[in-house]
């Protein structure tokens, strides 16, 4: 007589889901003569929410050294913020004409 042996259930193992970051971008603001400290500092109030003292300090780094990085995101999220920031318009505080908005670029973040 043969006896029946029954296996222990075997689970399927669990399929772990691989996260795959993206690599982070900055957005980077660059200087030119045309912007004042006013708006540097009420644009990035206005499209990032830095408070105003924060703005100043980065108005002051782009104005020292040419650039400052804004926020690092992932891509599309920076290509969003350095578009807006090209299609936020001309100075309204400078004394001379102000052609149009600042420019910015977006970089790897390393």
């Amino acid at each position: 007589m043969s006896d029946t042996i029954t296996l222990p259930e075997v689970a399927e193992p669990e399929l772990e889901e691989i996260v795959k970051r993206q690599p982070p971008y900055n957005v980077v603001l660059l200087d030119d003569d045309d912007h004042t400290y006013p708006y540097v500092i009420r644009m990035l109030k206005e499209l990032f929410g830095y408070p105003e003292e924060k703005g100043f300090q980065m108005a002051k780094e782009v104005d020292t050294t040419g650039r400052v990085i804004v926020l690092t995101t992932a891509k599309e999220h920076a290509e969003l913020k350095r578009d807006q920031i090209h299609a936020y318009g001309p100075d309204p505080y400078s004394s001379r004409p102000c052609a149009g908005s600042m420019s910015a670029i977006i970089e790897p973040a390393y």
